[in-house]
């Protein structure tokens, strides 16, 4: 997150990524694309090294890592193919928001790493529509499946909406359960998605290297009045997670399709 926080990870630091991580990366996500599927084949090893500028030892790696993984199987004297687990179809959207939040609480264990009433941040400020200085609730909590974690979730919701929210709650009930509990209802959702780099704070949370690619989803909720009541950011793996939507054909030419903005300075700018 942009501002600090109390709170740091219990993971040591780990190094920036090696040449076979980064080649490691980009072969499981053509794996997982179904780059190979056709003859379930990876390029021999000398392709590559002669592909991406390496040396033999570091493809070996890359490869061995993919193999630990259980993404291939090393033949002897024939070569690294995909196993075919690997190529199983994705699923699709078919949830709203409230359910996609209400699934996430279900399917994961959360431990929740800091709870805090402070004044909010200039631009947490303007967008929940508080006066500068005025107090916001503050909650940074981790998602886990089987002991992994998959989502690091940083909230703000105005003091007034967040009296019950505390450690305690947290840990038997997700945030927005816990405002829809004391009569609080969503209407309007805003979110934008975007990428980060991991600095060492979110590799240690998120067990992932250092500088490596995360997901960025924030999301502003409103009431059905309009007014904002929650503002969320979530930093997912792509090693581990995907975002899925899902656009009626009756939105296709509206703004609930997505749109995408281009945060470049031009000469008039200036």
């Amino acid at each position: 997150m942009s501002r600090s926080s109390p709170v740091t990870p219990s993971r040591a630091r780990v190094p920036g990524t090696a040449l076979n991580r980064q080649l490691f990366i980009v072969l499981r996500d053509e794996i997982t694309r179904g780059v190979y599927a056709e003859s379930g084949a990876l390029p021999k090893e000398e392709k590559l090294c002669e592909r991406f500028g390496v040396s033999r030892i570091t493809v070996r790696r890359a490869l061995a890592d993919l193999a630990a993984l259980g993404l291939v199987e090393r033949r002897h004297g024939l070569g690294t193919f995909v196993k075919a687990s690997t190529l199983a179809s994705r699923s699709s959207p078919t949830l709203s928001v409230i359910d996609g939040l209400r699934q996430t609480a279900r399917e994961t264990e959360v431990e929740v790493l800091n709870v805090e009433r402070v004044p909010a941040p200039p631009d947490v400020a303007a967008v929940l529509q508080l006066k500068p200085g005025e107090a916001a609730v503050h909650a940074l909590r981790l998602r886990k499946m089987e002991g992994v974690p998959v989502m690091l979730t940083d909230a703000w919701v105005p003091a007034a909406l967040g009296k019950r929210v505390s450690a305690a709650a947290l840990r038997k009930h997700a945030l927005f359960e816990i405002l829809m509990a004391q009569g609080v209802k969503f209407g309007r959702v805003v979110q934008e998605i975007t990428a980060q780099l991991a600095d060492p704070t979110y590799a240690g949370w998120l067990q992932t290297e250092v500088g490596a690619p995360l997901l960025k989803l924030v999301r502003l909720l409103h009431d059905p009045e309009e007014h904002p009541i929650q503002y969320l950011t979530v930093y997912l793996s792509p090693e581990r997670s995907r975002i899925l939507m899902a656009i009626p054909a009756e939105r296709v030419n509206t703004l609930s399709a997505g749109q995408v903005v281009h945060d470049v300075l031009t000469n008039s700018d200036l």
